[in-house]
């Protein structure tokens, strides 16, 4: 929503409208015994170079003594390959009510190889950890060995370890070596960035992920208690000495404290209990804590506060849109929209949920080969803020509470209180008490499909309360807000901040909605409405004022005199307009500004405050400053401004909107076909034997026939090819090909340079979203011509796709943390009519590339070969590349086939524009595109499946001011034309401001 002119008036105060409300006082609770008292929370962190404590009781986390409620958002830096745009999700996260960012370190991004960790480039987890530490957030670490979680290959173990010698279990010696390599290497980066020493902000450090152990019995298994203790040993012993945690994935006291040694020299002090949580929509979010049962969830351990490690607030989406109806994740974020989002995270505050990530805040890209099999290539995910990096309206639940846990230190001690029997049974109340302060809590929810009113009996809350369906709301009476109390609200509080010489208290709620807030006062202040739409009444010791929520933006009543000397501003929004509200803390105290979508600095110098944010839409600006601050800077530039009667700082005019970027046209297009691996003379001597008889995998051999696992001979991502040669193939009639892949793998196959034909993997339906191996096996016929003597090869192609992760962690039978996996590419080979020995080579994927890692490249012909790099030379080499108009070939041909062209862009440098790749076309032809972006591989489209069809660029792989390669591999199964219809850059969103960025490192020919 942009802002109008009239929000940004000279706020000229009216004369009140008196309104008559009835007032009563509202229930308190005695204060109790307590160790940490109710204050204020600690300032916010950052790398300072000084000692602190981090501890914990039962009721949250202490950080030098004062309490914090963790407030995290989870973000993948590995599925965002841009480090300049780490810091821009940073302070998004951050200026939207986050405290703290958890990051998941994959094993298979940073070893290419056992012994090699690589944590430099787009991998580089120092300067993250730098950087979340400058941008003031907290860090919870995440290195698994395992991260099943997150949603990658293998589940994030390394390729390599899934065929490494002597380490199929957690059990094995070799592969506790290998872990603890991997934690040595994560450690040795970590423990620079600890903040207790000083280093950084590194606050909480998890130990596996989801861990089960064999049977699903967890520490009552003693080997699997045992390998979770020895990896507790293990980051002890490198110097990691915040608090260990792990997150039980069915909340039933799995690895609670002092069911194993977890901490070594620190007691049970050091270890906290986290559970995962996973709401299904439409269904009432579980009780993860006082109202849930004895033994779950946060009551499975009452000595230490309750933790939601991961609380899921969207959905992966899997090849043909099982999850999202074929519509992508569009319909999975309106699926799981703000009033899901506000369901579960009122729930879990109302269970004593002191530290809460959300999974995933940020949607990103699993560029290359990096993905689960059961997800495409974008991990947009409904996330809060989504894969072209915009804030969306899911951020607006996430905001306001992180406000409100941010500025009203009541929240981080609450206990349950009295139980509440509303007017309207469809409502569920919980109905907390903060012993220090007798403030008193109440959180709503609507589990039913239409909006209900309610009264609240017995609550001190005088009027009926709307809450819509499917919806929850806090509300509170007794709450201190400065030098003042509130008696009660039916808006949910959304901040309370002193900022300069008075008291500011905000308050949210849908639009179209009636705002009513009662202040207790003595003595009847002087009240004024700064904006038409509130209204007040003054009656027996009681304030009253009630507005209406989302018209024209924010109402503003100031509040002067009464029982205090400190003036209080009270404001009022709908969510829309709450999301351009944006307090800020600064070495001279708080500020408050609002207008622009986004706020991601301040900073005081002498009089003047400089700011610096995002401007989408014409807006305006105003700024409550600390005392002395008389002007304003945006983005560098002076504002002018005038004093309203709020106290502000209000721009004169509006800042426009920014315009949008033009981008080209895509055109000089040039083709090649590939595929020469298919044709008989083509010479693969130098390719590795595949004569191994045996394999570690889970995949049996067939009998009498060689190991074809691509995975067993080190070709761990993307295509592989085969070549089989026999002597004779008199008699044969058919060859079959046996074949395991993960979701949407494919097989191609030619004899002598004949194609045979292409054998698919289904698409998947919900039944089977989750599927991690799919096995098949392909017949051919094999033509009559083709049936002779002499020397004849078998080519095969086969796109593998990803591969699974570990059952072991869901409770199924399986022997601990098991790395070995089902294989991928050929298991078997016979043919009808005649049994040739056949004598096979395989090729995958050539050594890693140095910048890109082992993740970007597969075995296609062009890949060995470097077509998807910049500077390869078509342009020079026009025998083999021919000019096209689109990367488009109507002929029928099965097989590879390469389009490249370069394009330009021009964006001007403080635009932070996001642009993608749009690929369209019939959905009944059937082709694949492996789409490469100045050397980086940026997903699969799978034109006949889908869902997807923008394909996301990431500035700095992107040259927004520079010229870009662009290279499309196109699979074809020859039963149709091939290529995109429609090849074409979109802009998906743009916004004057934005961070830095720098150009990521792309070598090519």
């Amino acid at each position: 929503m942009e802002l109008s002119r009239r929000t940004f008036t000279a706020l000229a105060g009216t004369a009140a409208l008196g309104l008559a409300l009835a007032g009563s006082g509202a229930a308190t609770v005695g204060n109790g015994t307590r160790t940490v008292p109710t204050g204020p929370p600690p300032a916010p962190p950052r790398a300072d170079g000084r000692r602190h404590e981090v501890g914990f009781d039962r009721y949250s986390l202490l950080v030098d003594g004062r309490r914090l409620v963790l407030w995290s958002g989870e973000v993948h830096p590995f599925r965002l390959p841009g480090p300049s745009l780490w810091r821009d999700v940073l302070q998004k996260l951050r200026a939207h009510g986050h405290n703290a960012v958890s990051v998941p370190v994959p094993w298979n991004v940073h070893s290419p190889a056992p012994g090699e960790h690589d944590f430099t480039g787009v991998r580089d987890l120092g300067l993250f950890l730098t950087m979340a530490a400058e941008e003031q957030l907290y860090v919870v670490l995440r290195p698994g060995p395992y991260l099943g979680t997150a949603d990658l290959d293998a589940g994030g173990f390394p390729g390599w370890l899934t065929v490494a010698e002597g380490a199929a279990t957690a059990a094995d010696p070799a592969y506790l070596e290998h872990v603890e390599a991997w934690l040595g290497a994560v450690d040795a980066v970590a423990v620079r960035h600890l903040f207790t020493g000083g280093g950084g902000t590194v606050l909480l450090y998890q130990v596996e992920d989801r861990y089960e152990g064999p049977g699903g019995r967890g520490p009552a298994d003693a080997g699997a208690g045992a390998y979770m203790s020895r990896l507790c040993r293990k980051v002890r012993a490198d110097g990691i000495d915040v608090p260990l945690f792990h997150n039980d994935a069915r909340a039933e006291g799995l690895w609670a404290p002092g069911s194993f040694p977890a901490v070594t020299g620190k007691g049970k002090d050091g270890w906290l209990y986290g559970v995962e949580s996973s709401p299904v929509p439409g269904e009432a979010p579980a009780d993860l804590g006082h109202f849930g049962g004895r033994g779950t969830g946060a009551r499975a351990d009452a000595r230490t506060p309750g933790f939601v490690a991961g609380a899921t607030v969207g959905a992966s989406d899997p090849w043909g849109g099982a999850t999202s109806g074929g519509k992508g994740y569009i319909e999975v974020r309106a699926r799981r929209d703000p009033a899901y989002v506000r369901g579960v995270l009122l729930t879990g505050l109302a269970n004593g949920i002191t530290l809460h990530n959300t999974r995933v805040a940020a949607g990103g890209t699993s560029w290359g080969w990096l993905a689960a099999p059961h997800v495409y290539t974008s991990y947009d995910h409904g996330a809060p803020i989504d894969q072209a990096r915009r804030p969306t309206a899911k951020l607006a639940p996430l905001q306001q509470l992180g406000h409100l846990l941010r500025t009203v230190p009541d929240l981080a001690r609450l206990e349950p209180a009295p139980a509440v029997r509303p007017g309207d049974d469809r409502l569920k109340v919980y109905h907390l008490a903060n012993p220090d302060t007798g403030a008193q809590v109440y959180v709503l929810r609507n589990d039913s499909d239409e909006e209900v009113r309610s009264a609240l009996p017995g609550t001190g809350v005088d009027v009926p309360v709307t809450v819509g369906a499917r919806d929850a709301r806090l509300l509170a009476t007794g709450l201190g807000l400065g030098r003042r109390r509130l008696a009660f609200t039916t808006a949910q509080p959304l901040f309370g901040m002193t900022v300069g010489r008075q008291d500011i208290a905000a308050f949210v709620g849908r639009s179209g909605e009636t705002a009513q807030v009662a202040l207790d006062c003595e003595v009847q202040p002087l009240t004024n409405r700064l904006d038409l739409e509130p209204a007040w009444s003054y009656d027996r010791g009681r304030l009253n004022v009630v507005t209406p929520l989302g018209v024209g933006g924010l109402s503003r009543v100031l509040i002067e005199g009464g029982d205090s000397d400190t003036p209080m501003l009270l404001l009022f929004a709908d969510d829309a307009t709450a999301q351009r509200l944006w307090p800020h803390e600064t070495p001279s105290g708080p500020l408050l500004v609002y207008g622009p979508p986004l706020l991601r600095s301040a900073a005081l110098r002498g009089s003047t405050v400089h700011l610096t944010g995002d401007i989408t839409g014409e807006t305006g600006l105003e700024v409550w400053a600390p005392r002395g601050i008389t002007a304003v800077t945006w983005n560098g530039r002076p504002v002018r401004t005038t004093v309203s009667r709020a106290g502000s700082l209000v721009m004169e005019g509006l800042m426009p909107a920014t315009p949008a970027p033009s981008l080209p046209v895509l055109t000089g297009w040039r083709r090649r076909a590939e595929n020469p691996e298919s044709e008989p003379d083509f010479d693969d001597t130098r390719w590795t034997a595949a004569d191994r008889t045996a394999s570690p995998g889970t995949t049996p051999v067939p009998g009498g026939q060689p190991v074809l696992f691509a995975d067993d001979y080190g070709f761990h991502y993307g295509d592989v090819w085969y070549r089989g040669h026999f002597e004779d193939a008199r008699g044969a009639t058919s060859v079959s090909l046996s074949y395991s892949t993960g979701t949407q793998g494919l097989l191609m196959a030619w004899l002598d340079g004949k194609p045979l034909g292409t054998h698919r993997m289904p698409v998947p339906d919900e039944d089977t979203a989750d599927r991690g191996t799919w096995t098949a096996t392909a017949t051919f016929r094999v033509p009559g011509k083709l049936r002779g003597r002499g020397r004849h090869v078998l080519s095969v192609l086969v796109r593998r796709m990803q591969q699974e992760g570990d059952t072991a962690g869901a409770g199924e039978p399986a022997a601990g943390r098991g790395t070995r996996r089902a294989a991928r590419g050929l298991t078997g080979v016979g043919f009808t009519g005649a049994s040739p020995e056949v004598s096979w080579r395989i090729q995958g994927a050539g050594a890693p590339d140095r910048v890109r890692g082992a993740m970007n490249n597969g075995g296609l012909y062009g890949e060995r070969e470097g077509w998807h790099l910049p500077g390869y030379g078509d342009d020079r080499d026009r025998g083999a590349w021919k000019a096209v108009d689109r990367p488009r070939e109507d002929r029928r041909r099965q097989g590879v086939t390469w389009y490249r062209t370069e394009f330009r862009l021009g964006v001007d440098p403080d635009v932070d524009a996001s642009v993608g790749l749009v690929l369209d076309d019939d959905p009944g032809r059937a082709y694949r595109v492996q789409i490469f972006l100045n050397g980086w591989n940026m997903g699969q489209y799978i034109n006949d499946v889908g869902p997807q069809h923008t394909f996301m660029l990431p500035n700095g792989i992107l040259r927004t001011r520079g010229t870009n390669t662009l290279a499309l591999a196109v699979l074809s199964d020859g039963t149709t034309p091939a290529g995109p219809g429609e090849v074409r850059l979109t802009l998906v969103g743009a916004a004057r401001g934005g961070v830095p960025v720098e150009a990521v490192e792309s070598p090519g020919r």
